[in-house]
Order: structure tokens, then sequence, then C-alpha cells
């Protein structure tokens, strides 16, 4: 029976007289250290780590090529970009992506060119229109029907400041009996 041991001292290791003589380098040691594993956690935390990084990058791409637009525009493509990075539905990314591509058409600058053309045109026949004669307006009879006193033409055209004539209050008959 033959013994395989590195070091003849009292801990030494010995295998198994039915195991083999070069054993893979991944084979667990009796102390429970298992150098596969180890490599294995390590690389698969990097590559984690690298396509984390990549689907994030990848959900940025709509944002960053609608950075130079207006606001609304690039805020449309960042709010469909957030939506789709979080719910997974592929439709909002590329919702997204065709929004960041496609322009949008600029409808404030002609509106607000045609208000600023009528406003213009409003203040230049405004200006154009002589001011219309101060007249004084028709005379009314301030009497009911069947009352007594009503003002003539020429005390409705006199000024109020006038103290010579005060206008007084039409009673009509059947007010004077209550």
């Amino acid at each position: 029976m033959s013994t395989h041991s590195e070091n003849t001292g009292e801990g030494a290791v010995t295998l198994h007289p039915l195991a083999s003589e070069h054993l893979p380098f991944f084979i667990p040691t009796a102390d429970g250290y298992d150098q596969m594993m180890i490599s294995v956690l390590i690389v698969l935390v990097i590559i984690i780590v690298l396509v984390g990084t990549l689907y994030l990058h990848l959900h940025s791409i709509p944002e960053k090529v609608a950075h130079g637009k207006e606001g609304v525009h690039f805020e449309l493509v960042a709010v469909l970009a957030l939506v789709a990075l979080f719910t997974h539905n592929n439709v909002f990314w590329v919702a997204a992506l065709v929004l960041a591509f496609v322009p949008f058409p600029n409808l404030a600058s002609p509106l607000t060119s045609i208000a600023s053309s009528l406003k213009t045109i409003a203040l230049s026949k405004v200006a154009s229109v002589p001011e219309p004669a101060v007249s004084s307006p028709p005379a009314q009879s301030i009497a009911p029907s069947g009352g007594t006193e009503a003002v003539s033409p020429d005390m409705a055209s006199r000024d109020a400041t006038d103290t010579e004539v005060a206008i007084e209050p039409v009673v009509s008959p059947e007010d004077k009996r209550s």
C-alpha cells in the first residue's frame, strides 16, 4: 500500500489507495478549501457587474441622443427610457429611441410670430382711426308713464357740476297715495 504525502510529518496528507496520483487542482482538499468555487465566484461577480453596466449604458442611449434637444423633448425621452428600465418593457425603450432621433416640430415659433403680427396690425389700426367727437347721449324721460315731471333734453345735457339745476325724482301717483 503506497501513500502519497507532501510532508512526512505528523499532519501528512494521505490519499486513498484507489485515488489517482495526479489529481486536478479544483478538487477540494480535506480542510474544505475549494479553489474552483472561489475562482468561479470571483468571475461571476465580475460578469454580473459588467452585464449590469452594459444594461444601464444601453438604457441611457436614447437620453444621450436627445441631450441636445429642447427641454420637453429631452424630458419625454428620459421618462420613456426610465419607464423601460424599471418595467423591462422594450416597447418604451424603442419609443424613446425613435423619439430621440425624430425632431419635434416647432409649433411655438409660428404661433408667436402670428400673435406678434396681429398685435402690430391691431395697434396700427387703432393709431390710424380718428377718435370720434364726444357727443351727449340722447335725452330720455326719467318719469314713468303717467308721471307729471320729466327731464327736458337741455337739462339732461348739462353737467352735474351745475348747481342751479336740481333734478328731483319723479313720484308716480300710486307712490303718492301710500
